[in-house]
């Protein structure tokens, strides 16, 4: 079976490269250009994961995290947060707002494959 990924970052390039690399593992990809446009999305779609930057306009990763996850129709997604704000102090405030885990950009594709594959396997 397929897992779908909501892929949110309002970097295009960036938010083509994590789509193709998860294309090619076999996942299916709905992309958001931020968290306004990705809760938008929610209300349709019920993804298996969610990765999402930290730094968008709008709304960002933060923001967008505490959102999914006080919502009871989305609350058990889990939320991989890929971000360059890669300190420590970053990584606490993500985890904080809910997220499962968290990945500095830049990231090599294994690590990435990696963090999915240990939350899809979660139970």
């Amino acid at each position: 079976m397929s897992h779908h990924v909501l892929v949110v970052d309002d970097s295009p390039s960036q938010r083509e490269m994590i789509a193709t690399l998860l294309r090619t593992i076999g996942m299916q990809v709905t992309v958001a250009g931020n968290g306004e446009e990705a809760l938008e999305c929610l209300k349709s779609l019920h993804p298996d994961l969610v990765i999402t930057d930290v730094v968008m306009p709008k709304m960002n990763g933060y923001e967008f995290c505490r959102n999914l996850k006080k919502n009871p129709a989305t609350e058990s997604i889990p939320v991989l947060m890929c971000t360059s704000k890669g300190e420590e102090f970053d990584r606490y405030w993500g985890m904080k707002q809910g997220a499962d885990a968290y990945i500095a950009k830049p990231f090599k594709p294994n690590d990435l494959n990696q963090a999915i594959q240990k939350l899809l396997a979660a139970p």
